[in-house]
C-alpha cells in the first residue's frame, strides 16, 4: 500500500532556526517582515501555516529563498552569499514619502545595521529615540538632506556624512525638490 502526505510543509522548526541564527525576536521578525508577532509565534509552533504571501515577505525578510523556509533540511553556509535586488528586505515608508532597503544582514540586527535611504522631495524618516548611546551614521550619495536632532538641524549636501546621537527623537528630511539617496548606519551600544 502507497501512502502520499498531503500535509503543506512544517516551515515552523524552519522559520525558528533561521530567525534564531540572525539574533531576531519574534517582535524584531514582526517588525520587518510586517507580519503579527501572534502569527510567527503559531507559525513556529506549527499551530498556523503561513500563506505564500507571508512566506514571502518573511522568506525577504530573512533574506532567504521562499524554497529554503518551506525545506526542512538545513543547507551549508555558503562561501559567498550574493542578493539580488528583489530579495533585499524593503521598508516602505510610502505615506512619509521614503522607502528603507535593510542592507545589512539580520544576524547583526541589534548591534550595527544598515541602510539604503530614499527620500521623496518634502519626506521625512521621523524616529524616536533609540536605546541609550545609539549613533547613526548618514552619508548622502545624491541631493541634499536636513538632519534634526533635538533643536539642532543641520544640512548634509552628497559625499558629506552627518554623525549624530540618536538616543533622542531624530528626523531625516528632504527639504529639496529631487530625490535624495544615503546610506544610514545604526551603532547600537
Amino acid at each position: 500500500m502507497v501512502t502520499t502526505n498531503n500535509a503543506p510543509p512544517e516551515v515552523g522548526a524552519t522559520l525558528q532556526r533561521l530567525r534564531l541564527a540572525r539574533g531576531l525576536t519574534l517582535e524584531d521578525l514582526s517588525r520587518i517582515a510586517g507580519v503579527s508577532k501572534s502569527m510567527l509565534s503559531q507559525i513556529e509552533r506549527e499551530k498556523a501555516n503561513p500563506t505564500i504571501a507571508i512566506t514571502w515577505r518573511l522568506a525577504n525578510a530573512l533574506g532567504v529563498q521562499i524554497g529554503e523556509l518551506l525545506a526542512s533540511e538545513t543547507r551549508d553556509v555558503e562561501a559567498i552569499r550574493v542578493l539580488d535586488a528583489h530579495e533585499t528586505p524593503t521598508l516602505p515608508g510610502t505615506h512619509a514619502g521614503y522607502t528603507l532597503r535593510i542592507l545589512g544582514p539580520m544576524e547583526l540586527a541589534g548591534q550595527y545595521e544598515w541602510y539604503e535611504l530614499t527620500l521623496a522631495p518634502g519626506g521625512a524618516l521621523t524616529s524616536q529615540a533609540h536605546d541609550p548611546g545609539t549613533r547613526e551614521h548618514l552619508t548622502v550619495l545624491n541631493g541634499s538632506l536636513e538632519v534634526e536632532v533635538g533643536l539642532e538641524k543641520r544640512k548634509v549636501k552628497a559625499g558629506g556624512t552627518a554623525r549624530y546621537a540618536a538616543d533622542q527623537d531624530h528626523v531625516l528630511r528632504n527639504a529639496g525638490k529631487t530625490e535624495a539617496k544615503a546610506l544610514l548606519v545604526v551603532v547600537h551600544r
